[in-house]
């Protein structure tokens, strides 16, 4: 993969240049506190966080209750180590458009705080260790499951389909739905309907969630030659798909509702269902009238959906 370079920049507050190694402290070298926070960011913890906001509610309901902490514990860690792995590997695998993308170029390896080599074994490892941790503790499909969710989402999501189609973000939807099913999994070591239901929930929302952060950085993944939908496809086709995948969202949560689920539950998704698309709808309107839209209004509104919903959702079993 050859690299991109861009020459440094400065900001007004007359800091480093981007790209450039911190300073060196008294004794030569980069404090640990900086070098431990540089590897905490390569594993993208926010997005490690969502992640395991669907986890436990699976896990909760596919016990019918509160399930082993022990094996909440073991699935929490074994979980956030294996979406950090991904998340690494795949800044890894991007270190070339990293560093022509505004939003990423201070991420650690185009920012060169860490060495691309150390990024590799430390995305390797984690992921070894995430693996084994689940097949010990939990059981073989936990394990398959999750090893293959940082496979498809490296090899194939981050290194083919992200740069060589616009349906990318629909294909990535996969590993980023994958959480449920292995905290489903590790519970009963099988897969219900209901488990499911909630991955296609989790699939179809990522959708709207991430075209509104494209739209926000479109320039971005132009300038980085990256194929996502709203830098090559007109605004009519951008919002269809955002209105498609919001209502096919919502949909899901509610052929949830039946599966076992309360009428707690089900108010909870017709609610905040509808706020959700009532949003979708109103960045699609002004988009269509060519009016200035607020992308990242529906995007954190999106976040604040999931995390309803899965709160409902663990409600909903422990009652």
């Amino acid at each position: 993969m050859s690299m991109i370079t861009e020459r440094p920049v400065s900001n007004s507050a007359g800091q480093p240049p981007v790209g450039t190694v911190p300073e060196a402290s008294a004794g030569g070298r980069r404090g640990v506190r900086d070098v431990v926070a540089a590897y905490v960011a390569l594993t993208k913890p926010r997005i490690v966080e969502l992640l395991l906001v669907t986890t436990v509610p699976a896990m909760m309901l596919a016990a019918g209750g509160m399930p082993s902490l022990w094996l909440v514990a073991v699935v929490l860690v074994g979980g956030s180590l294996a979406a950090g792995a991904a998340s690494v590997l795949n800044c890894y695998i991007d270190r070339d458009i990293d560093q022509v993308m505004r939003r990423t170029k201070r991420r650690p390896l185009p920012a060169h705080t860490v060495s691309p080599r150390s990024a590799l074994i430390f995305g390797l490892v984690l992921a070894v260790i995430s693996v084994a941790l689940l097949a010990a503790l939990t059981n073989l499909l936990a394990a398959g499951l999750t090893l293959a969710a940082i496979a498809y989402y490296d090899l194939v999501y981050t290194l083919w389909l992200k740069r060589t189609t616009t349906a990318n973000t629909f294909w990535g939807g996969i590993c980023g739905s994958a959480p449920v099913l292995i905290g489903w999994a590790a519970v009963t070591g099988s897969l219900s309907p209901a488990a499911w239901g909630l991955f296609a929930v989790v699939f179809f929302w990522q959708m709207p969630h991430f075209y509104a952060l494209a739209i926000k950085y479109k320039a971005d993944y132009a300038r980085a030659g990256v194929p996502m939908l709203p830098v090559v496809a007109s605004v009519r086709r951008v919002n269809a798909e955002i209105l498609l995948f919001s209502w096919l969202t919502v949909l899901c949560s509610l052929v949830v509702w039946p599966l076992g689920m309360s009428p707690i539950y089900g108010v909870t998704a017709l609610v905040v269902g509808g706020v959700f698309v009532l949003e979708a709808h109103k960045l699609c309107r002004r988009a269509a009238r060519g009016e200035a839209v607020k992308p990242m209004r529906l995007f954190h509104w999106s976040n604040t959906y999931l995390t309803i919903l899965f709160a409902a959702v663990a409600l909903d079993a422990l009652l």
